[in-house]
């Protein structure tokens, strides 16, 4: 299912952005209004050329082409009584790369980026060159603010690991410890945390993972790290009640396990990742 994400504006001319199967898809039916009405999207589609890009486009992408119906169409193309539209295409080759959204906001005919900028070449080579120039600064755009959140997250997460450590040292450390034994505590605790969220202690993720540099956390997602946070916090009041390390193992997992079914499910964590309400 498609929802609206973005609006590219070109030349004047609002350009509706969807995501589609974490696809970005571009309204055709916008692109067409400084040139004419949604019959040059037909006319498009008429030319051989056009049915040869859609057809290998979907072979590469689309395991449920089907190749019979698309070599009939590339075979009758170009004809003054070929006729093709997005929903024949579609409907007779389970077609991907195109699509049709209802809608008084946002409704008409959508293309895979691909296909959108092909489409524009069709159009004006102008008008594909600053479509292309603003799909990439609203790329460009939307990584700075992922970037942004995720150095947020991680910056949550290390002041919660502060007030791990503090609760560690405030009831687990005996008086006058040595160093080495401390930090060994520390890292016990630490992998406590990653074995309820990640299922595996630092050491084993290194052992799987030799080629990589950094630790388990550096290639967590963003939803882990949320976790990972709340967990640090509840490991910390877990402590301060005097809960062995097997029960509070125990219900971080358990808790680890339930937040992140909410947070892969939640759709404002999803918008958040990609900006869809821009996320």
């Amino acid at each position: 299912m498609a929802k609206p994400q973005k609006i590219l504006k070109v030349k004047e001319t609002e350009i509706h952005l969807v995501k589609k199967d974490e696809q970005d898809y571009i309204s055709l039916t916008d692109m067409v209004r400084p040139f004419g009405d949604e019959s040059m999207i037909q006319n498009w589609m008429r030319n051989r050329d056009t049915i040869e890009f859609l057809g290998l486009w979907e072979q590469l992408h689309n395991p449920n082409f089907k190749p019979l119906e698309f070599e009939g169409f590339k075979n009758a193309a170009g004809s003054n009584r070929f006729f093709m539209s997005p929903k024949k295409w579609v409907e007779a080759t389970r077609a991907v790369g195109i699509f049709s959204k209802s809608g008084r906001y946002g409704g008409g005919t959508y293309a895979h980026k691909d296909i959108a900028f092909e489409f524009g070449s069709w159009l004006s080579p102008e008008f594909k060159l600053y479509l292309i120039t603003e799909f990439q600064r609203l790329k460009e755009e939307e990584y700075r603010t992922k970037q942004l959140e995720w150095n947020l997250q991680r910056t949550l997460a290390k002041i919660n690991y502060r007030i791990h450590t503090d609760a560690i040292k405030d009831n687990l450390i005996p008086p006058r410890v040595s160093k080495s034994r401390m930090n060994y505590i520390y890292a016990v605790e630490a992998d406590l945390l990653n074995v309820a969220l990640f299922g595996k202690t630092a050491k084993e993720w290194r052992e799987e993972n030799p080629d990589k540099e950094g630790n388990i956390r550096d290639y967590a997602m963003l939803e882990q790290l949320v976790v990972l946070t709340n967990l640090e916090s509840i490991n910390a009041m877990l402590i301060n009640q005097g809960l062995a390390q097997g029960e509070r193992l125990s219900k971080l997992n358990e808790l680890a396990i339930g937040q992140m079914k909410s947070l892969l499910a939640n759709k404002n964590i999803k918008k958040l990742k990609t900006r869809e309400g821009r996320s």
